[in-house]
């Protein structure tokens, strides 16, 4: 019997020491969140993302467009507008469900106004009510990442989890039960069998438990959804009582699933003597392989229901990133525009007050009145290339987050499509120019459908073939586009097309100045085509031989008066 009295005190003495271990542990913990809300609250988020993170982050967009067949910006758009950079500045989220969220609606444009203009209501009362929104940023941050998985892909694939049997776990727990009753019996004997049977419960239980182990981390994410959830709907922030009350609803039709989710783990301890304790116990028992095997059917049940609740705390957790966004551009650039977005009517068109690039420090803003197509002429670095992608970046997060980088922003509802940054297809052997004509048809062809109005960005058109056929069919393609219901935004080189394009086109232009050692840029953009011609200049800049400058102006100068070359 005092054998017995020995090991509850040592049992005692143990789990005193962790709880309080756990609960210093808990307080440092929270401390350290809160400190990073504070000061990550308006700031460019200094998160480095490895390249598979984007394969999770990107899976529920690309699961909610093929479903609801949205319309989307498209992955050549993206990639030419980096908005990968664009997404990482905007994602102030601290959860894997508002990180996913956010990423969908950047990539979904939305043309519900009522819903764009709700979105921004909210967005705007936590950047005047920071503290409201740190409180619940908090809960989100409690919530986590699932790092490795995307939750909305495996909780999907419980449609594939096939249900095995439970006898070899109930095996275990009994060995394990057995083994702890020996303890009051025959101490010795408990001791020499309590190896053997540990052993022999936790091979079995990682053995089983490696087939299902992502499954187990989505279970545990979903019970920290709900938890999360649940926290929420007890928050007092009137003006998201209609999430309150979604949450509430969505919560009561997961009531099983939210009462049982707790006992499967996986795999990880937050260092509390709960967690610890609670491991061993799954380990020794199988209680969470048990109930893992109870729930597959019920969570298959309810998806739909998950898909909503995650998409309601999704949503809540991208209007306070979007609020903290709105900080930072109005901390760094003084401004920031609630877009107007007009519904379709007329031929489309776009106009803007003193309009930013967000990545670009100190960035030169532009202006633009009424415009329905624009030819950007200038030399190489003279800003035509950022200046589309500034135009194209704010179209697009005007029709998602409702809001514009700039004093003010106008345009007419519509895809926002590009062609822009290609590069040779070495996988496929196409060449430049046959990618970048492909790239243009498929604007060509969605434009040409007429359901919605095109935003198009193109830069250098047809840069990849020589001069004659370049100039030629360049201006029938950006001719078509300018009949078309489309605002089409070009670059070029060819002042050629300046004239050509005159009826159709507003002509505007780049220009820098060559001083005597340097070139310099003031990235403002002016009206009219291009007329210095700086790029022989900058030959004598790095040191080319007289001669060869005073043949090149006199070459040039020649066909620009005859129209030909000689």
């Amino acid at each position: 019997m005092e054998g017995v009295k020995g090991y509850i005190i040592i049992i005692a003495v143990i789990f005193v020491f962790f709880a309080v271990q756990s609960v210093a542990s808990k307080r440092a913990r929270d401390e350290r969140m809160r400190k990073f809300l504070d000061k990550s609250f308006g700031k460019r988020p200094e998160r480095e993302y490895k390249y598979e993170e984007y394969a999770r982050i990107r899976y529920y967009f690309d699961s909610m467009a093929l479903k609801n067949k949205a319309d989307i910006v498209d992955d050549i758009t993206w990639n030419d507008l980096s908005m990968d950079n664009i997404f990482m500045l905007i994602n102030h989220t601290n959860s894997s469900v508002g990180e996913e969220y956010l990423y969908n609606l950047l990539r979904t444009i939305n043309f519900d106004s009522e819903k764009l203009k709700e979105f921004d209501d909210l967005s705007e009362y936590f950047l005047n009510n920071p503290d409201k929104a740190k409180k619940l940023q908090y809960l989100f941050m409690e919530l986590g990442r699932t790092r490795s998985i995307s939750f909305f892909d495996f909780i999907h694939r419980f449609n594939d989890v096939k249900r095995k049997s439970n006898l070899i776990h109930y095996l275990c727990m009994a060995l394990g039960f057995g083994v702890i009753g020996m303890f009051f019996v025959n101490p010795a004997i408990a001791v020499a069998t309590l190896v053997v049977v540990f052993s022999f419960n936790i091979y079995t239980y990682y053995k089983e438990k490696s087939d299902v182990s992502n499954y187990f981390v989505c279970c545990k994410y979903l019970e920290g959804l709900t938890d999360t959830a649940k926290k929420i709907e007890a928050v007092e922030i009137p003006v998201i009582n209609r999430y309150r009350q979604k949450i509430k609803e969505l919560r009561g039709k997961l009531k099983y699933l939210e009462h049982n989710m707790y006992l499967i783990s996986d795999g990880s301890m937050d260092g509390s003597i709960a967690s610890v304790l609670l491991e061993y116990i799954k380990m020794l028992f199988h209680v969470d392989l048990i109930k893992f095997n109870s729930i597959v059917a019920d969570t298959v049940d309810k998806l739909d229901i998950i898909d909503e609740l995650y998409e309601t705390m999704g949503r809540l957790e991208a209007e306070l990133a979007v609020a903290s966004f709105k900080k930072l551009l109005m901390d760094e650039y003084g401004a920031y525009a609630k877009a107007e977005v007009i519904r379709h009517g007329s031929k489309p068109f776009v106009e803007f007050e003193k309009l930013y690039h967000p990545m670009i420090e100190n960035a030169v803003k532009n202006s633009m009145g009424r415009e329905h197509a624009v030819l950007l002429t200038g030399s190489n670095a003279s800003g035509k290339s950022t200046f589309l992608k500034t135009v194209a970046i704010n179209g697009i997060l005007s029709q998602t987050i409702g809001i514009a980088c700039g004093e003010s922003f106008k345009m007419t509802e519509g895809l926002i499509y590009s062609s822009m940054a290609l590069r040779d297809d070495l996988e496929s052997s196409e060449s430049y120019y046959i990618v970048e004509i492909k790239s243009l048809k498929r604007i060509l062809d969605i434009a040409k459908t007429g359901r919605k109005p095109v935003m198009c960005f193109i830069d250098e058109v047809l840069r990849g073939t020589n001069t004659v056929e370049r100039i030629a069919a360049s201006s029938v393609i950006l001719e078509k586009l300018s009949m078309m219901n489309t605002i089409c935004f070009a670059a070029t080189h060819d002042i050629e097309l300046t004239r050509l394009m005159e009826g159709s086109y507003k002509n505007y232009h780049f220009e820098e100045e060559v001083a005597k050692d340097d070139v310099l840029f003031n990235y403002c953009l002016r009206s009219g085509p291009a007329t210095t011609r700086n790029a022989i200049k900058l030959l004598r800049v790095i040191g080319y031989d007289s001669q060869i400058i005073k043949n090149a102006s006199v070459r040039a100068e020649d066909f620009l008066n005859t129209g030909s070359w000689r």
